[in-house]
């Protein structure tokens, strides 16, 4: 049932979404998060998120398996780009497709806490002051923390 994905090359957003609508026409509900390279007061040049396929596909795939064990779930996408990106460039959709709108709003809240927490990308930022290695915030750690509650 999950559309999982990673892929070096950008994604049009909107014709993901219209594209996972059109599949799930049964659903009442779905909710969808896109995730982007913030401009931080002009500071970010650039993002590099980094992979390593044989960890990252199987780790999503496990992710989407886990959140469809947990909710009744219609259809999920996880969606994530890696490489160099801009600010503005989309780098990861998740949409969750279910019959009511309280199971899709957790599935998709609970995939993107995983992927933001318990990734299998390496991401740096690059400045005027060049590149440098960023890791999870504490809130994010905080985040996952509540599923496991």
């Amino acid at each position: 049932m999950a559309d999982v994905r990673i892929t070096e090359t950008g994604f049009d957003p909107l014709a993901e979404l219209a594209r996972f609508n059109a599949a799930h026409r049964s659903a009442g509900g779905i909710v969808s998060f896109l995730g982007q390279v913030r401009e931080e007061s002009g500071d970010v040049e650039a993002l590099e998120l980094r992979q390593y396929a044989a960890m990252t596909l199987p780790g999503m795939t496990a992710l989407a398996q886990m959140t469809e064990r947990r909710w009744p779930l219609i259809g999920l996408l996880l969606l994530h780009r890696y490489g160099v990106m801009h600010p503005g460039d989309p780098i990861v959709l998740v949409a969750a497709a279910a019959r009511h709108r309280r199971d899709a709003f957790e599935a998709a809240d609970f995939a993107m806490d995983h992927l933001k927490s318990e990734s299998w990308f390496w991401k740096r930022e690059k400045t005027a002051g060049g590149w440098r290695w960023v890791e999870p915030r504490s809130g994010d750690h905080a985040d996952l923390a509540r599923w496991r509650a």
